[in-house]
């Protein structure tokens, strides 16, 4: 069988020599069967007694044919991000705890890749948002999320009043303490905390989650994911809001900013071994069945 990819990237958990181990024994096993090996700079300095290429993070869409992100969840993520526009696949090495997104046990590492990297796996393609943060007309900040868009109150012992749009049509008003915007991706992490419905993860939808509302007749409400979903303020004094996405924090959002949030035209590309089951990974991490 051809094999479909030369240069491989790889993403590590930044700030933890806990992954060394398994950085070093996948880039020798990469290196012995002759792959081209770029590692993110961040990670490079964890890899042992191993030859390799680095580069910075931002770069490695532009040079590889896939990326591997080993580490949990969050450094998944943060790979989804940094390569989304350079439409290449990404595999998840789970060394995290929960890690519905990265499912190659180190275990079993050597033989999955091997059956991956000669072209035998499964393909699935993630949304990501964008979240666009408007002040006096002018976009002035820019941000991307696989999970999820979140606006929390912000050094504030009071709730906040959010005003919500979809395609310029009210939706409601509503006073809590914040509000998530998720991706069928995002759907089994915070808004599933915050008692958001699961949602498969071909659907063509978004979540809407409303944290801790005051009127407890406000439930989450599922919508299309070609929906643009307008938020804004209605206090009368100043309060500032927190932004995230995914956990990159946008601080400082004024009440009279609006934010604008909308699905990014381009997905990312997901490889997961052959006989992945999205249902059996929700029994195993959230325990149904035992």
């Amino acid at each position: 069988m051809q094999r479909p990819f030369n240069t491989i990237g790889i993403i590590g958990k930044p700030s933890d020599p806990s992954i060394s181990e398994t950085l070093t024994h996948i880039c020798a096993y990469l290196v012995a069967q002759n792959y081209r090996v770029l590692v993110a700079k961040n990670s490079a300095p964890f890899i042992l007694n191993v030859e390799i290429e680095s580069c910075n993070v931002a770069e490695l869409g532009e040079y590889c044919d896939v990326v591997i992100a080993v580490g949990g969840d969050g450094t998944f993520l943060a790979a989804a991000r940094a390569i989304v526009a350079h439409d290449i696949p990404l595999i998840g090495v789970n060394l995290g705890r929960l890690g519905f997104l990265v499912d190659i046990s180190p275990s079993a590492l050597s033989e999955t890749l091997t059956e991956m990297l000669a072209g035998n796996y499964t393909e699935e393609q993630r949304y990501l948002l964008r979240a666009k943060i408007i002040r006096d007309g002018q976009v002035i900040h820019e941000e991307t999320a696989v999970n999820e868009v979140a606006i929390h109150r912000w050094i504030t012992p009071s709730m906040i009043e959010i005003i919500t749009k979809i395609d310029g049509v009210f939706l409601n008003s509503q006073r809590s303490d914040g509000f998530i915007i998720a991706t069928p991706t995002g759907s089994t992490a915070y808004s599933l905390s915050a008692g958001g419905p699961i949602l498969y993860p071909s659907l063509p939808a978004l979540v809407l989650v409303p944290l801790n509302p005051q009127t407890l007749s406000n439930r989450p409400i599922v919508i299309h994911d070609l929906a643009e979903i307008e938020i804004s303020f209605c206090q009368n004094k100043q309060i500032n809001a927190l932004v995230t996405c995914d956990h990159i924090e946008i601080p400082d959002v004024l009440i009279s900013d609006k934010i604008l949030i909308k699905k990014e035209p381009m997905p990312i590309t997901i490889l997961h071994p052959v006989g992945h089951d999205f249902f059996e990974i929700l029994r195993n991490k959230l325990n149904w069945s035992h």
